[in-house]
């Protein structure tokens, strides 16, 4: 059931990990294509905690903690590959149903670039819930883990950002959203997602962590009843 937005809130989501469920299968193919240029190197553990970073930042950091290179033009096509591949992921369980049943204008903001997300939200048809109101990597000056991102969306949109409720599942992306002065709610329920990310995602900052899209339409009402989630 579609709600009439309720005016100066704004709910914020990061498209990967968020809306569609992308991040394993980014995270493989950054996997493969690394090991496919630097053989018997074992990059998955130095790739897995760098996902919510741009990817060209997360090849930067690979490399120099296996004392490889990449030149421009290998980084280039990695990228391509990867994208090719996270865009063909569907969305995220339920979040189609949650979207729909929260009464907020809503925003996508993405360590992505535009015509990725795009794309992504195109094909899912989440674009239906967004509209235009999507702020990428490509159109900031700093990505995440700056706030650069999530304040261009409250700008945007004139909301303060104290009335942007942020949906994160990285900690990259929840230490965004709170040097945004944004409060924000970690997700956990993509097929990345690790109980470990509870605490990672608290210490970053996230008020409350949950797994089920289900959840959000409630959590959401607490905080637009409550305006926090701090228990009392």
């Amino acid at each position: 059931m579609n709600h009439a937005p309720i005016s100066g809130r704004l709910l914020i989501c990061d498209c990967d990990g968020v809306l569609i469920d992308s991040e394993a299968v980014a995270a493989r193919m950054l996997v493969t294509e690394l090991q496919a240029l630097w053989p018997g190197v074992d990059v998955e553990p130095v790739v897995l905690p760098l996902l919510g970073l741009r990817i060209e930042a997360v090849l930067a950091s690979a490399a120099d903690s296996v004392n490889r290179t990449l030149t421009p033009e290998q980084a280039a096509a990695i990228r391509r590959s990867v994208e090719a591949a996270a865009v063909q992921a569907p969305p995220v369980e339920g979040i189609t149903q949650a979207l729909a049943a929260v009464p907020l204008t809503k925003a996508c903001a993405s360590n992505s670039f535009s015509s990725y997300v795009d794309t992504a939200l195109q094909r899912t048809g989440l674009v239906r819930f967004f509209g235009d109101r999507r702020f990428c990597a490509d159109m900031v000056a700093n990505p995440k883990p700056a706030p650069d991102v999530y304040l261009a969306a409250a700008r945007a949109m004139n909301v303060d950002p104290s009335n942007c409720l942020v949906v994160e599942d990285s900690v990259t992306g929840v230490t965004a959203a709170t040097a945004a002065g944004m409060p924000v709610l970690g997700f956990i329920g993509g097929g990345h997602a690790t109980e470990g990310q509870v605490e990672t995602l608290k210490r970053a900052g996230a008020a409350i962590v949950f797994d089920d899209m289900a959840r959000l339409p409630a959590l959401v009402e607490h905080w637009l009843q409550y305006a926090t989630f701090e228990t009392r």
